[in-house]
């Protein structure tokens, strides 16, 4: 019955055009008989009664055929369940924890929305390019059949289709696209079919959800996200008249692979729109002259937040859940990370490497292009080549129109030459005088990036080679608040937060210091700071090593030592402690054994670890003494938005989850509060605020350099390096190169939070402006180490010192070595040691050659 109630509406369309035309001529006036003339002798039947009468018989043969056609087909036609309860693929999505998308996953990148979301001109100008009949017709546009169909027979094949958007549905949802009269007639059919079961709007809704619009865009939403990076709602009416030229061919429409063409087509649909009534003469001019910026034209993704390390954690957490079913299934992953903290950490870390980049030498162009001599022609070449070499971020391409040691004028194809003079070629200067390498010579048509900062003026730069990584967690429970695990994710997807095994130096001493407390050392135990010497024994060199500045300052106070980084203080502290207790201690942070080996060089950072390891430590310090694990996803939840997996976190304040004692978490703090007021770290104090801590880190020859800090709410670390490690300059510091990423994201993440300092617990007393163990003041606990009375006039090292050094070489490890192979870090090494027997876990490393001959020059840090 169905298919006879769509025959009937098919056939009543046929014949309400039928007899309208029969109207028409029976009211149209006779001509006058002319009186004059003889009446016409009766003829047989006109010819145009015949072909009247063949057209009926041809036409009731057709509904015939038609008839049949439907009683045959129709009721084989695919149920329109797909349509009346639409599913789509909806991409696996990842979001903050308030709520802003970080990442898409997906081979459809879709983003449904109700008609009632979607905007009027966005609607307006779908229709003008597409069907602007749409809610008269019933599914089929007869007139356009007509059109479809002589231009067909004038060209000899099936050239030109008369597609509404009811039939696009219906081929979208449930044919090829392959043009064969076979699948138009489906195609008619099924149209004919959801024109009888959906209403317009949920059609229209149906096709702005379903419609394939280029870069893995499924729908009007979706594509106004990934090309303008922008809701559907914000869009312009110059923009939405883009987006909706990009059905007919959305390869060939692309704005951001095809400007010119994308461009032609907008403009088209803009006239349609004009002479349709849609929009007003003035309101097209404007649109005309709009000037339209891609989110792939800046190569930037099309998210609010910059987070593409951290979204690619949530993608391999969902997919080892849910299988490939994730990409699909309309899961969406919340994670812990706070929006504006993500992307001011993002920030601030790609500025840390951008300045550290423009104090390097510079390697030459990414590229050549060959440039006409003519200026228009040249100009546009670059348009059309530039997208070969894609921005990143700040960090764009640009061509050499002009180079000289005085100027470089570059393009970068939008017709407004930029000239750069100065400071802001000042690291390429070498490669643009006539002796240097025809390769790498800064000449017309070479290929550069410039640095577009905001509010800054743009620089000749380059891609950077060096890597950095941050992260900041929730010290209360580990949540991640922000994570950057290098500087450009497409350039080196390698999670340098998480995946890169480093040597902390210095940034480890906080951990022996602390162990120290618990053996009665105090801030101010009185450590001798003078050179140590550990003579080698069974084959092994001798050890001497070197405070960072190679100066000694005699007798010092433990705290003043910790916060100029001393390293014979920390040796001398490690001696008196043992090793072994203090890699008991350790393990108590999160380390494993393996990678703190009980050696001297251990006070020196000789351990391996990461930032995040590193950050989930620190965080121990901050709480008050509970171990927590870092963690990254909140909630899962399925397409319906029901809660399918939870983040169950561990909480300070559990006792089942310290590990110190409060008293030690917070004399260490103090301690750290010292390393930012008088110390190494005094650049944090610009952030001013009296409850942060924490402790620089600089490997032997710059190879690292780290920052670790906190407040009692938020530990974070900062880390630069080359992934092949190597010099990063002989003044690079972790205060001069990593402490300032630190600032910038604290800058955002504590701006309006009060001043928390940390409370002073039980048992610590208040002595003279320090704070002590109750049972370890002044008089109770340790009074000196290596020091004797004479030594404060500063006499050499003495023979004690000597005999002391061979006591803590015995009591290194079990092999009786101090050194430890490969995982040494530091700086000012005297002496070439071998390898141990007993080698403990190495460092990771990409090739053997990449360290330095003399693994142990990296044992002393600052």
């Amino acid at each position: 019955m169905q298919s006879f109630g769509v025959f009937v509406r098919f056939w009543s369309g046929c014949r309400l055009q039928y007899e309208f035309y029969f109207l028409k001529q029976k009211c149209a006036v006779p001509e006058k008989a002319d009186s004059t003339k003889p009446a016409p002798r009766p003829r047989g039947r006109s010819p145009f009664k015949s072909a009247l009468l063949v057209l009926f018989g041809l036409g009731l043969a057709g509904g015939l055929l038609l008839v049949l056609v439907l009683g045959l087909i129709y009721p084989k036609l695919p149920s329109l369940q797909s349509l009346t309860d639409y599913r789509p693929k909806v991409p696996l999505r990842v979001l903050t924890s308030d709520g802003v998308l970080i990442g898409e996953f997906g081979e459809e990148r879709r983003r449904p929305v109700s008609i009632t979301q979607v905007p009027l001109v966005m609607q307006k100008a779908i229709l003008a390019a597409e069907d602007d009949g749409f809610y008269e017709h019933w599914g089929i546009d007869l007139l356009g059949v007509g059109r479809a169909l002589l231009s067909n027979i004038t060209v000899g094949g099936k050239s030109q289709g008369a597609s509404t958007i009811t039939m696009q549905v219906a081929r979208n949802f449930f044919l090829k696209r392959e043009k064969t009269w076979t699948r138009k007639v489906y195609e008619v059919l099924l149209s004919l079919k959801i024109e009888a079961n959906l209403t317009k709007d949920q059609i229209l809704e149906l096709y702005i959800n379903q419609i394939y619009l280029g870069q893995r865009a499924y729908g009007f939403a979706s594509a106004s996200r990934i090309y303008y990076g922008k809701r559907l709602q914000e869009v312009s009416l110059a923009e939405a008249a883009m987006l909706a030229g990009l059905p007919k061919a959305p390869s060939a429409y692309n704005p951001i692979v095809n400007p010119k063409r994308a461009t032609v087509r907008q403009q088209y649909v803009l006239r349609r729109m004009l002479s349709l009534g849609y929009i007003t003469e003035s309101q097209y001019q404007s649109a005309l002259k709009e000037q339209l910026v891609y989110q792939g034209r800046k190569g930037a993704n099309s998210f609010e937040v910059e987070a593409e390390y951290a979204a690619e954690m949530a993608r391999q957490s969902a997919i080892d859940l849910y299988g490939d079913e994730a990409y699909t299934a309309g899961i969406t992953v919340t994670t812990t990370l706070v929006s504006n903290e993500q992307n001011a950490a993002y920030r601030a870390l790609r500025k840390g490497v951008m300045d550290y980049e423009l104090r390097q030498y510079y390697r030459g162009p990414e590229g050549f292009l060959e440039l006409p001599a003519n200026a228009q022609q040249a100009e546009a070449l670059i348009s059309d080549r530039i997208s070969e070499f894609p921005d990143f971020g700040e960090l764009v391409s640009a061509v050499v129109l002009t180079a000289s040691p005085e100027k470089v004028v570059v393009s970068r194809g939008t017709g407004e030459p930029t000239t750069l003079t100065g400071d802001q070629i000042h690291p390429a200067m070498s490669w643009l005088k006539e002796t240097a390498p025809s390769n790498k010579r800064l000449v017309r048509g070479a290929v550069v990036r410039i640095l577009l900062r905001e509010n800054d003026k743009p620089y000749l730069t380059q891609m950077p080679d060096v890597e950095a990584a941050f992260v900041a967690l929730n010290s209360k429970n580990g949540g991640i608040r922000a994570l950057v695990g290098g500087f450009e994710f497409r350039q080196n997807k390698f999670n340098h937060v998480t995946q890169a095994t480093r040597q902390p130096g210095s940034s480890f001493k906080p951990f022996v210091y602390s162990a120290a407390l618990e053996k009665g050392v105090t801030p101010t135990t009185l450590i001798a700071d003078e050179p140590i010497f550990v003579a080698g024994k069974n084959g092994q060199p001798n050890w001497s090593p070197k405070n960072y500045d190679a100066k000694y300052d005699g007798p010092m106070l433990l705290k003043d030592g910790l916060a100029k980084s001393k390293n014979m203080i920390s040796i001398r502290v490690l001696q008196y402690i043992s090793p072994k207790f203090a890699q008991e201690w350790a393990t108590r942070f999160g380390f494993s054994a393996a990678n703190v080996p009980p050696y001297l060089t251990m006070a020196l950072g000789a351990v391996t670890t990461n930032p995040l390891q590193l950050a989930s430590a620190y965080s121990v310090f901050a709480n008050g003494g509970y171990r927590i694990k870092p963690y990254l996803i909140e909630e899962i939840t399925d397409a319906s938005g029901r809660i399918v997996a939870q983040g169950r976190p561990a909480e300070a304040g559990n006792e089942a989850n310290r590990v110190i004692d409060a008293r030690n978490a917070f004399v260490t703090t103090r301690l750290l509060r010292g390393v930012v007021e008088r110390g190494t770290a005094t650049k944090a104090l610009s952030l001013g605020r009296t409850d942060i801590a924490g402790k620089t880190g600089t490997t032997n020859d710059s190879h690292d350099a780290w920052f670790a800090g906190y407040n009692p709410d938020i530990a974070a670390v900062a880390w630069m390096g080359y992934d092949r490690p190597r010099n990063l300059g002989a003044r690079e510091t972790g205060g001069g190169l990593a402490l300032p990423i630190w600032i910038g994201y604290m800058q955002e993440a504590l701006y309006d939070r009060p001043i928390n300092p940390q409370r002073v617990p039980s048992g610590v007393d208040y002595v003279n402006n320090d704070y002590y163990y109750s049972e370890y003041t002044p008089g109770n606990g340790v009074d000196r180490i290596d020091v004797r009375d004479n030594s404060i006039e500063g006499e050499i090292p003495s023979l004690f010192n000597f005999l002391k050094g061979l006591g803590g070489l015995m009591d290194a490890g079990g092999d009786g070595s101090a050194f430890e192979n490969e995982t040494g870090t530091g700086e000012g090494s005297s002496s070439r040691p071998s390898q141990p027997r007993q080698q403990p876990v190495p460092a990771r490393r990409t090739s053997p050659d990449d360290g330095p001959a003399d693994d142990i020059q990296r044992l002393f840090g600052n």
